[in-house]
């Protein structure tokens, strides 16, 4: 039963839009992606307003000291497995805000994010793409949430060849 669910998820993700202080510049991508040009419904990719029934978090823009205790508490409320996509430059590393008194950096200092798609603003295409690529990774992936890229492989030294006396 439960691959069945996994299944339906990731054919028909329910997104959830979280703007954790951004200048609202990819949070109007996020809107034209929902509009009839990009369409992103056709997907089955459909915006909630509820965390209890989202399966992805968009997050834009830095987090303000002020948006990390409630990121968290939206983040805690999604069911299991939980996707978080940081969209826009702002939310992948801080942006032009990164050393300002009131933020905190990327959204990766709060919650562990899944996907990053950089730009200023983000467009509905990356965003599009984003988030099919998200779900057709590995399900193993996909239902640790994995954060970080997979570590390399450890390859063997290489051994210089011993060189003869001149």
């Amino acid at each position: 039963m439960s691959k069945l669910i996994d299944w339906a998820r990731k054919q028909s993700p329910w997104v959830l839009h979280m703007n954790c202080g951004s200048c609202n510049g990819c949070d109007i991508e996020i809107v034209d992606a929902l509009m009839p040009r990009y369409d992103i419904e056709r997907f089955g990719i459909k915006q909630e307003g509820t965390p209890r029934h989202a399966d992805v978090l968009l997050c834009t823009g830095p987090v303000t000291r002020q948006m990390a205790p409630r990121l968290e508490r939206i983040y805690e409320q999604m069911p299991e497995p939980r996707f978080v996509i940081a969209v826009g430059t702002c939310a992948c590393s801080g942006g032009v805000f990164h050393d300002h008194y009131n933020c905190l950096g990327g959204i990766d200092q709060v919650v562990p994010v899944d996907m990053y798609i950089p730009g200023c603003s983000a467009n509905p295409e990356a965003l599009i793409d984003g988030i099919t690529k998200l779900l057709e990774g590995e399900p193993e992936e996909a239902e640790l949430g994995r954060t970080e890229p997979p570590a390399a492989e450890a390859e063997p030294p290489v051994e210089e060849p011993a060189t003869g006396g001149d």
